[in-house]
């Protein structure tokens, strides 16, 4: 084989500028689509109760507003460590993850409290439609929001040992865009299945 040819085989193509965001822009599209779904579907069962309890009768608003809290300071907290990245402040940047990761893990377990107090109340996925729609549109957003903090803590790590390095910076705006993506769902939800659930 000539030293042309061989070059040819062994050069790598560089990373395509902005190539992972515009992929993770669609994931988030997709994303969107599922989601679209599952709201769709609570508002044609959102009043099959079958006789059984409503949204009025379960829904606890103090409660939930403080849920609602501790995502929304996730949200801003992460805002917070990506002005620390843009600073090269690596500590400051890791910290920040941190307390976004708090937030967000008190909030999926504020929501794991709800759904155990729920089914110990008889008001489980199989009591009616209403009930599964809304344990499968509050359940898939909740397991999106505990497999964002997975990412998070992978991604302090990989901070923590190797540095603000491009790929990190990378990973994270992704991990950025996730992340607030999940707000705009909760807000979402929050409005049109726990406000309307308790004013129907």
């Amino acid at each position: 084989m000539s030293t042309s040819k061989t070059a040819f085989y062994c050069t790598e193509e560089p990373h395509p500028e902005n190539g992972t965001l515009l992929g993770f822009w669609i994931y988030l599209m997709s994303d969107c689509f599922i989601f679209a779904s599952l709201f769709a579907c609570n508002a044609v069962l959102g009043q099959n109760y079958a006789a059984g309890p409503s949204g009025k009768d379960l829904f606890d608003l103090p409660l939930l507003a403080v849920n609602t809290a501790m995502l929304l300071l996730s949200s801003v907290t992460f805002g917070f460590a990506m002005l620390a990245m843009a600073k090269d402040r690596k500590r400051a940047t890791l910290a920040w993850l941190a307390v976004a990761g708090v937030f967000a893990a008190a909030f999926v377990g504020l929501e794991i409290n709800e759904f155990i107090h729920m089914v110990a109340e008889g008001a489980g996925p199989d009591r009616s439609a209403f009930l599964s729609s809304f344990f499968t549109l509050v359940g898939t957003h909740g397991l999106h929001v505990s497999l964002g903090i997975i990412w998070l803590l992978t991604l302090m790590v990989q901070v923590g040992r190797y540095g603000l390095t491009a790929d990190n910076r990378r990973r994270l705006y992704c991990l950025g865009m996730f992340w607030h993506f999940l707000d705009l769902i909760w807000v979402g939800v929050f409005s049109f299945v726990y406000l309307v659930g308790v004013l129907r």
